[in-house]
This record gives structure tokens, C-alpha cells and sequence, in this order.
């Protein structure tokens, strides 16, 4: 006897659904958002705002400590000169205050100081500036 290949009823509903090719959709745009998100996430185009040097009065009733860096490297705690020694200390002595004032760091833009880069000299006064829990720093620039 033949077999009969036919359906029994010709419009019934199927029973399963084939969720293979929503699979591979979905694993496909997976790896595209993965690949291309660090991407998005570095050409972000930002124009920054300008602030017209009118503006750009301080307020007079805080006092700041000022750290003044020169061109040669020289390093200053208010007017006087000081090693960079001599400044983790003077920073570790001015954290102790309860309520220290904040800290202007003021370096010169044309710093070269001699066997030894420029942004790491820059970097180290901020980290012992930020490792002694000061966390109230103005970094100066001049206004054009």
C-alpha cells in the first residue's frame, strides 16, 4: 500500500515556529553594535563654548593657594621657590588644614624643564596635589 503524503486538513495552523533565522538576525546585529560602538564613541564632534575674557573675573571673596610652574621647570609655592621635595611637604602640611583653600596650579605654555618631560612634570604636581585629598584645584589659562 502507498503511502499518502498529503495533509489532512489543508489550512490548519502549523504547531512550530523556525527561530533559526531570527537567531542569526539577532547574533548578527549583536557583533555590528559591538563593532562599531568604540567607534562611535571616538569621533564624537564637540565644539566646546568660548568665554569672552570679560567674563572671566574670579571671584574675590576666595583666597587661593597659588602653584606657579615656570618655562624652566622652576616650581613656586605662592613667591617662593621650591624644590619638588619641598612641595609634598608644603602639600602634605596644607591638607591638614580642616578647611584648606582651593589650589591655583598656573603653568607656563612654553615649559621645557631640562631632563624631564614637560606634561610629566605637570602630572606629578597634580598627582600630589589630588594624593593628598585636595580636591579643590583651579588650572589657570589665559584668556584670548
Amino acid at each position: 500500500m502507498a503511502r499518502n503524503f498529503h495533509r489532512k486538513q489543508a489550512l490548519g495552523a502549523l504547531n512550530d515556529l523556525n527561530v533559526t533565522p531570527l537567531m542569526d538576525l539577532a547574533f548578527s546585529l549583536l557583533i555590528i553594535f559591538m563593532v562599531s560602538a568604540p567607534l562611535l564613541e571616538q569621533t564624537i564632534d564637540i565644539n566646546l563654548p568660548t568665554k569672552p575674557p570679560a567674563e572671566s573675573v574670579k571671584n574675590a571673596e576666595v583666597e587661593f593657594q597659588v602653584i606657579n610652574v615656570d618655562k624652566g621647570g622652576q616650581i613656586y609655592w605662592g613667591k617662593q621657590e621650591v624644590s619638588f621635595a619641598q612641595l609634598k611637604q608644603l602639600l602634605a602640611s596644607y591638607a591638614s588644614n580642616p578647611n584648606p583653600n582651593p589650589i591655583s596650579l598656573r603653568v607656563d605654555r612654553d615649559l621645557n624643564p631640562p631632563n624631564y618631560p614637560a606634561i610629566q612634570l605637570f602630572i606629578d604636581i597634580l598627582d600630589e596635589i589630588t594624593a593628598n585629598k585636595l580636591t579643590k584645584i583651579s588650572i589657570s589659562a589665559k584668556s584670548e
